[in-house]
């Protein structure tokens, strides 16, 4: 997500950590709106990062039912 990020910030002028805070908050699906990409590459590359994010995200809560599922611990409960 960072990778993709990068070239984007660099086209709108941001700072490093000014990309990769608008990394972060967009590939968390926050999207606080106050950092908002102008140009043509930029807001196609954060729809790629919110759809990394959601994969991502889902792929951490899978992994945490398995590892409690095979500790023993019902989720469901």
């Amino acid at each position: 997500m960072v990778a993709c990020e990068l070239p984007a910030g660099r086209t709108e002028g941001w700072s490093l950590t000014d990309a990769l805070y608008f990394t972060l908050v967009t590939g968390l699906t926050i999207g606080y709106g106050d950092m908002t990409p102008h140009l043509f590459s930029s807001p196609v590359l954060a729809v790629v990062i919110g759809f990394s994010g959601i994969v991502i995200t889902g792929l951490v809560a899978a992994v945490s039912v398995q590892a409690l599922r095979g500790a023993g611990i019902d989720p469901n409960s």
